[in-house]
């Protein structure tokens, strides 16, 4: 990470970004339901237990986790974006669950030791500059024999439903001038492995998951896009307005090859991650 990268600057932008999507990144889960499933089985909580859902944005993982804990387990709920969880707070029904909830960022998580017998993280430790010490964190924060799972996107080049969008903002506009971290890192099974295994993390097991998104439209994509990129549609959003219609219009390109006779079929592949506190 270059040595002009502004962390704190990151987060701000990173929390705005996803306080301005709360609702669309909830409407748009369906597309990515399948992950979700997958990933609550790879986590298989159990009833009485206590998870703690880091990055947990409008509680699409807790709200469905909840319910399987029953009446004597819950489910933290986590993120620096506060108005996710506002949002996720206004989605309970007396079926939910019991769910708590506290904006914290996950590198100082203001959670006891030993505590919790599973954390999960959906589609967010990218997310997070300083992801080793989450990790860390995340570490202290299980209790022994307790099981972390978390998804992250694949490697560059296997996630059209975000390069796409990528790719237009790079032939458009210039170049940031300092570097956000690539939301593929953590696609290279190794680096993953070894990222859980340096935080203190055994058992290791990684399983891809490969999904598809259907659009009728190239400008129903761009939407899809906006509504899951947190910092990146923050600072689209503060683009002069024909910069933004241009690249609207402009995606269409992008997404030349992925077209068919009912729009466009657009693939994503994603990691599965779950290890053990020894």
């Amino acid at each position: 990470m270059s040595s002009d990268f502004d962390a704190r600057r990151f987060k701000a932008m990173e929390r705005a970004g996803f306080n301005r999507i709360a609702a669309n990144y909830d409407n748009a889960a369906h597309l990515r339901a399948s992950l979700q499933d997958a990933l609550i089985v790879a986590a298989a909580p159990a009833p009485g237990e206590h998870w703690l859902d880091v990055a947990s944005g409008p509680g699409l993982l807790a709200r469905a986790m909840a319910p399987r804990l029953g009446p004597t387990g819950f489910v933290l709920a986590t993120d620096i974006a506060d108005g996710m969880l506002a949002h996720a707070r206004q989605c309970l029904t007396a079926d939910s669950g019991t769910i708590l909830f506290a904006a914290t960022d996950a590198e100082h998580l203001c959670t006891p030791d030993d505590h919790f017998d599973g954390i999960s993280i959906g589609l967010g430790l990218f997310a997070l500059p300083h992801p080793d010490k989450a990790l860390t964190e995340l570490h202290r924060s299980l209790k022994p024999g307790g099981r972390i799972a978390l998804s992250v996107w694949g490697a560059a080049g296997s996630v059209p439903l975000i390069e796409r969008a990528q790719q237009c903002i790079a032939r458009l506009l210039p170049a940031p001038k300092v570097a956000r971290p690539s939301v593929f890192r953590f696609g290279d099974p190794a680096y993953l492995n070894a990222m859980l295994s340096e935080a203190g993390f055994s058992n290791i097991r990684l399983e891809p998951h490969d999904f598809h998104c259907r659009f009728a439209t190239a400008d129903a994509y761009w939407d899809a896009f906006l509504a899951l990129a947190g910092g990146a549609t923050e600072a689209l959003s503060r683009l002069p307005e024909d910069k933004q219609q241009a690249l609207r219009a402009a995606v269409a390109d992008d997404l030349t090859d992925l077209a068919d006779a009912d729009g466009y079929h657009v693939p994503a592949s994603t990691l599965i991650a779950t290890a053990i506190k020894p």
